[in-house]
């Protein structure tokens, strides 16, 4: 009796390529760690946030009407009047990048009542046991608050614009302008952050951010000129991102002379700054 026929080889787990294959079932890839996987959680936080706007869009609407007060009411009738020394430029065109600046950082100095909402709610908790680092989950937030600044900024340059602001369309120049205002309100929402994490109610959060908005924007370049500022005013206002800020959007929106590289400076040092110290109280807020 001849021999039965021997079966042929395949490739199987025993062979080279089979062996890969079983190891990758055996030993999971390495997964991402420390900074690799810094920038994808915040960008992750961040569209969490912005999905919110899908199902109410109220805030936008209403937030748009004030910064369209401004300059229709306070811009025309100072343009008339001629009372603030601008440099040659029309009143209400100055006035337009200190608006947009006011607008962005009326909608980041309340965000701290979000994340108090969140709280209450026990979704804080559950974000603050991921893997998440509380850095992206504060920066996703911050950078959240900047895009929604960026629409109320749009909504300003419109307005602007019928109004016949003579403002740049320089496409580098606008992204110049969408960068500034956004780490100007990731910075102003990092501090309502950090003050949420000190104060820890809704309540309190609403009176101290109403008590610091006002004069943080009247205590900046957004709308008179430093040097007509008393001495005190003039040494807070160099202590203020919001005059930096305004002194960007200005710059590039209206060509006027600014200091482009310090501007900058201090608001990615401002919105840094403002990461770490809500990052390092978000642990209280969550107790």
């Amino acid at each position: 009796m001849s021999e039965a026929p021997t079966a042929p080889h395949t490739a199987s787990a025993d062979g080279p390529a089979g062996t890969g294959r079983l190891d990758l079932l055996l030993v999971p890839p390495r997964s991402r760690t420390g900074w690799r996987v810094l920038p994808a959680r915040v960008v992750a936080m961040c569209v969490v946030e912005l999905q919110k706007l899908r199902h109410d869009r109220t805030e936008l609407y209403t937030r748009a009407v004030q910064p369209a007060l401004w300059l229709l009411v306070f811009g025309e009738t100072f343009t008339r009047i001629k009372a603030i020394p601008t440099g040659g430029i029309p009143y209400i065109d100055y006035l337009a990048p200190g608006i947009i600046a006011q607008s962005a950082m009326f909608i980041a100095i309340f965000y701290g009542i979000m994340i108090i909402w969140e709280r209450d709610a026990g979704i804080l908790t559950k974000l603050l046991v991921t893997p998440t680092p509380r850095s992206a989950l504060i920066a996703g937030k911050g950078f959240a608050a900047g895009v929604k600044a960026l629409i109320q900024a749009v909504v300003v340059i419109v307005i602007a614009a019928l109004l016949g602001v003579a403002m740049t369309w320089n496409p580098l120049r606008l992204l110049g302008v969408a960068v500034a205002v956004v780490l100007g309100s990731a910075f102003f929402s990092c501090l309502s952050m950090t003050i949420a994490g000190i104060v820890l109610t809704r309540d309190r959060l609403m009176g101290i951010g109403q008590a610091i908005t006002m004069p943080l924007f009247f205590a900046s370049n957004a709308l008179y000129p430093v040097a007509i500022m008393p001495g005190w005013l003039q040494t807070v206002s160099r202590i203020n991102p919001l005059s930096y800020q305004v002194d960007a959007l200005r710059g590039l929106l209206l060509g006027t002379h600014a200091h482009l590289a310090l501007d900058y400076g201090v608001l990615v040092g401002s919105a840094a700054l403002g990461i770490a110290a809500a990052s390092s109280l978000l642990g209280r807020l969550a107790r």
